[in-house]
């Protein structure tokens, strides 16, 4: 598309000057990890990459054993797991969080150098007319969907398509703010790592109002800025989703149907979709479960969420999962070579309110910052990519841990936090800290995904009937 000529009107004040301060910053990536070589700028020129795996059984990517990992950083060095890595406990203790029916399903998959350890599910798709949740089971992502959108645009990237400094406006160009000149300033990069401007989750709450999309981003006409686009962070859904059109009008094929045909397809997840009608679609789907009088108590998948696909909209398995992990972790350098996921995994902004939060981050974290589409966190001294979600009846976590080559999903079909405490549980294990009871003492809401840290929770009864609990919109139309 043609670029759009850019207005000549003076810069408001708390715009002026950002365009340069923003050079430096989206030509500079800042790793966390000691080991990690340099980083490939926003702006690097991909070439081809060598096809270095094959399709395995029922088409699922296979790694070769020959295989070299090709992680970002040629100097990584991969430490062994720690003592005491046993796979089989964390099977039971998943087994153990629907026993006591602190869920009603689960699915729970472990990557590690290069090979599926786990992808397993336990407990039941739905309460009333239990199905056993099994590998191909599907759960809504929620915002786990963000590293695929992040992922499609650097794909985009790679082959010339799209530039990281792309303005999106150029791609919508409806597009406004309440300073005018910032919506000329907002950039691809400022999109997927929340750097957009304005005020957290702004018009979630009309979202949930199941309010459309396209009339939700006019409204960001209306939302207050807390600086210029690239300058702050602030956690999105809506503006997140500009990624979508961007996307489209890059590739000229719709979003969801691009990242369908090259992720879906060429990564073999076979049972992942996109959408109400891609997990009602499915052949076995786990219901979302709110809490009732009697434990758990089933309720149809809302609709809101999935109207910002790039955001929120991905529906996968715990055999999809496993193809993901693998594929961030450097074995499919085909699709994802070492420069992209060394943009994707590198932190463009701090965000030290994940410090806070559930016991797990108080005490492991020491440092946590956003990139593109992916949480980048200093775990007791370790590099873990991270991200988090939450709709109304699911939860997600999915985590890398790249100096030891392991990858860690779960996913589960309920209102409840206790399982988000597995993921410390298994990193624990592999750097060799001393254990917690993350599980048992994981009280704190998921911070993660859709749900809005320090805003306060809708009633139960509104929660029941099918609101979000938390997600608030700070921002109204004057």
């Amino acid at each position: 598309m043609k670029a759009r000529h850019r207005p000549t009107t003076r810069t408001p004040n708390r715009i002026r000057g950002v365009v340069a301060a923003k050079a430096g910053l989206i030509a500079m990536l800042l790793p966390m990890a000691a080991g990690l070589s340099a980083q490939t700028p926003l702006h690097w020129d991909g070439g081809p990459q060598p096809n270095a795996g094959s399709a395995g059984l029922n088409g699922v990517y296979s790694p070769k054993a020959t295989m070299t990992r090709m992680y970002p950083g040629a100097g990584l060095r991969i430490a062994p797991l720690a003592e005491g890595f046993d796979v089989a406990e964390f099977e039971r203790l998943a087994q153990g969080l629907v026993d006591s029916r602190k869920v009603p399903g689960l699915a729970l998959t472990i990557v590690q150098g290069g090979r599926v350890v786990s992808a397993r599910g336990y407990g039941v798709t739905d309460v009333n007319q239990p199905e056993v949740v099994d590998a191909h089971t599907v759960f809504r992502l929620a915002s786990l969907s963000k590293s695929f959108a992040s992922t499609a645009a650097g794909m985009l990237v790679n082959n010339g398509r799209l530039r990281w400094d792309s303005a999106v406006i150029d791609y919508y160009p409806s597009l406004q703010f309440s300073e005018p000149r910032a919506a000329y300033q907002l950039t691809l990069a400022d999109v997927l790592s929340h750097r957009v401007g304005i005020t957290s989750n702004a018009f979630d709450r009309d979202l949930e109002g199941n309010a459309e999309y396209a009339s939700l981003v006019q409204k960001i006409a209306y939302a207050p800025m807390k600086c210029a686009p690239g300058e702050c962070y602030a956690y999105q859904n809506i503006a997140y989703s500009l990624v979508g059109d961007v996307v489209q009008g890059a590739s000229g094929l719709r979003f969801e149907d691009w990242v369908s045909r090259h992720l879906f397809k060429p990564l073999g997840m076979h049972d992942a979709s996109y959408g109400l009608d891609g997990i009602t679609g499915s052949p076995r789907w786990a219901k979302p479960h709110v809490r009732a009088k009697a434990g758990w108590s089933p309720v149809f998948p809302k609709p809101t969420y999935y109207r910002v696909a790039p955001a929120a909209g991905v529906n996968a398995s715990a055999t999809d999962m496993a193809q993901w992990l693998l594929a961030h972790n450097g074995y499919r350098p085909d699709l994802l070579p070492p420069s992209l996921l060394a943009t994707l995994h590198a932190p463009l902004i701090d965000t030290p309110a994940e410090l806070r939060g559930s016991s797990w981050r108080r005490q492991r974290l020491n440092a946590a910052g956003y990139g593109l589409g992916w949480r980048i966190f200093d775990y007791a001294g370790h590099r873990v990519v991270f991200h988090g979600g939450a709709v109304q009846g699911y939860r997600g976590v999915i985590a890398l841990m790249p100096e030891r080559d392991l990858g860690v999903a779960i996913m589960w079909n309920a209102n409840s936090n206790a399982p988000s405490g597995l993921l410390p549980t298994i990193l624990d294990r592999a750097i060799g800290v001393t254990p917690q009871t993350w599980i048992e003492g994981e009280s704190e809401p998921l911070e993660e995904g859709l749900y809005v840290q320090g805003l306060p929770k809708l009633p139960d009864s509104e929660t029941r009937s099918g609101g979000s609990e938390a997600s608030v919109s700070n921002a109204k139309p004057h």
